[in-house]
């Protein structure tokens, strides 16, 4: 091998094993030896929270087991001399980004600290579980949080009320929070901190904020000393379908922090989210930056205003600036980099490099993924994401030496360097028009090489210096934000971090261009990156840390007496055992809207839910159909009407919740959980006189005797997640 490849395969080598190491920016301090007293103390916090779970078994809203972990909350509390309110309130809310509500009887359990009047900050954390998990991520985390600080806050002279907000029902759609929002102690909050977890490791990711941004940046820029957050993901997290109690605390305009770890995500909503799991050094965090920014809001809410852009650098700092400062630097930097990259030539041939390897890359991961899909379908990457994601930059690194040795052989450095920046700060503006806080990572490194540029009218190797400033402050900030997207879009798209990843690798090739002479480099880079996707083609796709998700139903159409099995699995190839008992297909049953896989199954011997209409008004063009439910032992009940049924409004009497028609497409939904659902009574709204078609569905958590044979043979590292083992069976009533 001639020396400029053997060095460009040790440039590759160095490149690939800086962007395995990123994760270490995000990493945060361990658990403290021991704490001092006024510091929040992780294991204390942690055996509080065995202590509330007790069994760690799952205990959604308005059950005998999530009636266990609120005395044990309110047991606590009152071993602390303080005084716990519990709630009881048959509560209902809309489902926020869908066309839905939701009722149950939630008890929300609150408590005062500090003075008894004035404007107050409310910390809040549900402490109900999904029916699949303990939850102790999810969000045990911030129950174990709240009850360590308010035995620190409740010695302290506070200056203004603290309110401690365990709530119930976030999991059902953020009934808990609907329900405190009509409790008189509501009128007096002016800030929230709030706490939620989707994942059991990591930093406390600062994910959500008040709009505008300026008098809750101030406060955790002042407060926190190890800052996770950045603009990006707050803009992004508003454009996803994910919601928190947030949501329905908004329309008060409190100044609101929103904190939640997002490490491994295969644990969350299922058996997994276990205490075993649950790092103390998250706790720690969490723990820590919710004390300090307490701490900080008992003085009042600042006076700050305005948008602020900002980013942490490593977890160290974080950055902030005006965002119309942001928007007119990324302006002239984009004219200066365009006025640079053409008065040195060549710019078709440069942006080709750039732009190419954004498209190529993409399409090699795209094409490898879907190949080694078709071989061993589902999330094959689940258990090790660090190969597929390492499999992925290779591609792009195969692409980027690719392109320098063909479009951008007669380009030099200085031109393809320039082509580079300056299609950076055009995506730069691209994401800004959609995401406006994404702008903050498109700004200091082109300044770093701007000021290079300059300085190399009278310093020869400024320019150099700093496009490498310029990458290492990359690294350091976009390194950081792709290591967190790589844990929260662990389920895929995986193609999506060939692009992002881009941004990173392709500067350092560019400056590395002089050992990419000929096509000969190509060998390395095809080597290196044809080892990473065949070690993405054998490693074991699931393991007892990150397990697959594989969720088993026994569904009935009460209409057509049949009943069948359902696998939810991601479309995984089932167990031998399961293809030998039965003809499986990939199918849609009549209850829901995906698919999963399907046989038929031993009828079951459960009775459907009823819905009896009790009353109907009619208004004009708009009708008010008043139903009561009969679970027939479902936990909970849900119905389900087409997309034209026109549903303006549903709940129970006091919290009759309009539902937003124009927020989404799809089918309109009213569910009911708990044991409170027995003879409930629901009002629901509609624009349409002619009867409407519902579906109403049943579940229950559990399986007839007849799945354990399926239960027997359910892959050795595999459990429910996001669902139960579950009993459904389903009718359908014309209303």
């Amino acid at each position: 091998m001639r020396r400029p490849t053997l060095l460009l395969a040790l440039v590759l080598l160095a490149l690939l094993g800086a962007m395995a190491a990123k994760s270490l920016l995000i990493e945060i301090p361990p658990v403290r030896a021991q704490s001092l007293p006024g510091q929040f103390d992780a294991e204390r916090a942690k055996a509080r929270l065995a202590f509330v779970l007790g069994d760690q078994q799952a205990h959604p809203t308005d059950t005998p087991a999530n009636d266990r972990v609120r005395e044990r909350i309110v047991g606590l509390l009152g071993g602390m001399g303080l005084k716990p309110v519990v709630g009881d309130s048959q509560a209902c809310n809309t489902l926020y980004k869908s066309r839905g509500v939701s009722c149950a009887r939630v008890h929300n359990v609150v408590a005062m600290l500090g003075p008894a009047t004035g404007k107050a900050l409310l910390l809040s954390a549900h402490y109900d579980s999904t029916p699949v998990g303990p939850g102790a991520g999810d969000a045990g985390v911030g129950v174990a949080t709240l009850l360590e600080v308010a035995s620190i806050l409740k010695d302290r002279p506070l200056r203004r009320p603290v309110i401690l907000l365990f709530n119930e029902g976030e999991e059902l759609g953020l009934i808990g929070a609907r329900a405190f929002l009509a409790d008189p102690l509501s009128r007096d909050v002016d800030s929230l901190i709030n706490l939620e977890a989707r994942g059991v490791e990591g930093p406390a990711n600062m994910f959500e904020t008040s709009r505008p941004n300026g008098p809750a940046i101030a406060v955790f820029a002042s407060a926190v000393d190890r800052p996770v957050a950045n603009s990006l993901s707050t803009d992004v997290y508003r454009l996803m379908p994910n919601y928190t109690d947030v949501n329905s605390f908004a329309e008060r305009g409190w100044l609101t922090l929103n904190l939640a770890p997002i490490g491994n995500e295969t644990r969350y909503h299922s058996p997994g989210d276990d205490l075993a799991a649950l790092d103390g050094a998250t706790l720690q965090h969490m723990g820590d930056q919710v004390l300090a920014m307490a701490g900080e809001l008992t003085d009042g809410v600042p006076a700050a205003r305005g948008e602020r852009v900002f980013m942490d650098l490593a977890g160290r700092v974080l950055v902030t600036l005006p965002l119309m400062v942001g928007a007119v630097l990324l302006i002239v930097l984009l004219a200066a980099f365009g006025a640079v990259a053409l008065r040195r030539g060549r710019l078709v041939r440069s942006l080709a490099v750039t732009v190419g390897t954004l498209v190529l890359s993409t399409g090699l991961a795209w094409a490898a993924l879907a190949l080694i899909g078709a071989l061993r379908p589902g999330m094959f990457w689940r258990a090790h994401p660090e190969w597929t994601h390492l499999a992925t930059y290779a591609s792009v690194m195969l692409a980027a030496v690719l392109l320098l040795a063909t479009a951008g052989k007669r380009s030099d450095v200085r031109q393809l360097r320039a082509a580079f920046w300056l299609v950076y700060l055009a995506i730069g503006g691209l994401i800004g028009l959609f995401a406006p806080g994404g702008i903050v990572y498109f700004l200091f490194p082109p300044v770093l090489v701007l000021a290079g540029i300059i300085a190399a009218r009278w310093w020869r190797p400024g320019e150099v210096a700093g496009s490498v400033a310029a990458i290492l402050f990359l690294y350091l900030t976009w390194g950081e934000m792709l290591a967190l997207l790589e844990e929260l879009l662990n389920s895929g798209p995986m193609w999506i971090f060939a692009p992002l990843g881009a941004l990173l690798i392709v500067p350092p090739l560019i400056e590395a261009k002089s050992l990419i002479a000929s096509r000969a480099a190509l060998l390395p880079a095809a080597a290196i990156a044809l080892l990473g996707w065949a070690i993405v083609a054998v490693v074991p796709a699931y393991s007892a840390d990150r397990q697959q998700r594989f969720v088993i139903e026994h569904v009935t159409d009460a209409g057509s007496g049949k009943s069948y099995w359902s696998i939810l699995n991601g479309k995984a190839r089932l167990p031998d055992v399961y293809r030998k008992a039965a003809q499986w297909r990939w199918d849609k049953l009549g209850h829901a809207e995906g698919k999963r896989w399907i046989a038929e199954a031993p009828t079951g011997a459960a009775n459907p839910p009823a819905v009896e209409r009790v009353a109907e008004l009619r208004n004009g063009n708009e009708r008010t159909i008043t139903l009561r439910l009969q679970p027939n032992g479902a936990e909970r009940v849900t119905l389900v009407a087409p997309d034209d049924a026109r549903i303006r409004a549903a709940g129970s009497a006091g919290f009759v919740r309009p539902i937003d028609a124009a927020v989404e497409d799809g089918k309109y939904l009213v569910s009911c959980f708990g044991r409170s659902c027995e003879g409930l009574e629901l009002d629901i709204v509609t624009g349409r006189l002619a009867p409407i078609l519902f579906t109403v569905i049943g579940t229950r958590r559990g399986l007839p005797p007849s799945a354990a044979p399926l239960l027997a043979e359910r892959p050795k590292f595999a459990r429910p997640q996001y669902a139960p083992d579950q009993t459904v069976v389903f009718t359908r009533a014309k209303l």
